[in-house]
């Protein structure tokens, strides 16, 4: 109920951005061909009325349930960036647009194992960035999963807590050029006990504004691991979904 709340709210409301400690919007881990079980709850809080909202999943894992929701829709613009093929495999690849009016509106960007800093820096740059601008929504709601970052026992990639402050940061900025400052982050997977918080500190502490920090012991290491600039197998991978975005309208 505080998703509905919260997503309701900001949609009558002339600005604003929100953190909402819930679970996802649908459920991102479900077998392939499985109907999600609150598809109908996610469409009526996403969309009680035709407007155009965009929902984000960084979360390492594909949004595949996300993406079955609004499988042949084009007023949800649904991007996934994720480990290519982890959970669950076969599924999240560039060729999974969407159908009927949904085609193109949905937007997977699978990255390879060991996609750090740099390649989430490319992928917000390239590719979810001018994606928003060519879609304009109403509303940008962001699958806030910590699941990619370097510490996490599940996921392969090497983000440290300031990749998600940054990247928080550049999806405010959208929002506030596209939709008034209309964002939601809702807090999804991540599995380190100990750097879960650092992250999600870094989040919270970027939506507020706030002085007050949680020293990420582990931040500046991390950021200093090998390959953690865009390295050149990655960049297909995005390139691949960069030209994906022009069938946005």
């Amino acid at each position: 109920m505080r998703l509905v709340a919260t997503v309701a709210g900001l949609l009558d409301a002339t600005e604003g951005h929100r953190l909402v400690t819930a679970g996802p919007v649908v459920d991102e881990h479900l077998p392939r061909m499985q109907p999600p079980r609150d598809t109908h709850d996610a469409i009526d809080i996403l969309a009680p009325e035709p407007r155009r909202q965009a929902v984000i999943d960084w979360d390492v894992h594909h949004g595949n349930g996300t993406q079955q929701a609004f499988w042949d829709r084009d007023d949800v613009l649904t991007i996934s960036i994720h480990h290519d093929n982890n959970y669950p495999q076969d599924s999240g690849g560039h060729d999974e647009r969407g159908v009927d009016a949904g085609f193109g509106y949905n937007l997977n960007i699978p990255l390879p194992a060991g996609s750090g800093i740099g390649a989430y820096r490319a992928t917000l740059q390239e590719v979810v960035i001018p994606a928003l601008e060519r879609y304009r929504p109403e509303l940008i709601v962001v699958a806030c999963g910590f699941d990619a970052s370097a510490m996490d026992p599940l996921g392969c990639m090497l983000l440290n807590s300031r990749s998600y402050a940054q990247m928080t940061q550049a999806l405010m900025k959208a929002a506030e050029r596209l939709c008034a400052g209309r964002l939601v982050m809702i807090h999804e997977g991540g599995y380190s006990e100990g750097y879960v918080p650092f992250c999600g500190h870094a989040v919270i502490q970027t939506l507020c504004g706030s002085q007050i920090a949680a020293v990420d012991p582990m931040n500046d290491e991390i950021a200093r691991w090998g390959q953690q600039s865009l390295q050149d197998h990655q960049s297909p991978w995005i390139d691949k979904a960069a030209a994906l975005v022009k069938s946005i309208r």
